[in-house]
């Protein structure tokens, strides 16, 4: 069932936010929206966790992205997945690199958490 235009519009910002450059470089801020229990499937076919991506987005290079095609479907109560196609743009090439990218949002002490997110490598078509 698809979320309602609310819910969804909500679970984009948080995604939005995901891929901004200063938030993933903050500890403190992805503590706060990924979920303890968080893991993530890379492209290099490796399993991430909470610890992992904080480790290893702190000394990410600056890339900047835009999403489109953005879908959110409620699983259950307090759970989501978003869907969407994500253009990632390094400097300063400038060379894009397209990924298609789901994630599961659960509803839990106030406000959503990202519990699983997977990125798959994508041509720009």
């Amino acid at each position: 069932m698809n979320a309602d235009a609310t819910l969804e519009d909500h679970i984009r910002t948080l995604e939005e936010r995901l891929l901004r450059p200063e938030v993933r470089a903050s500890s403190e801020e992805l503590g706060r929206l990924l979920a303890e229990d968080f893991f993530e499937f890379g492209s290099s076919g490796q399993v991430f966790t909470k610890q992992d991506v904080i480790g290893a987005l702190k000394d990410e290079s600056e890339r900047h992205f835009t999403l489109e095609g953005f879908r959110a479907q409620t699983l259950g109560p307090g759970m989501v997945l978003a869907t969407y196609r994500a253009i990632r743009c390094v400097r300063p090439r400038g060379e894009p690199a397209y990924s298609l990218r789901s994630s599961i949002w659960r509803f839990e002490e106030g406000g959503w958490r990202l519990v699983f997110h997977q990125g798959t490598p994508t041509e720009s078509g």
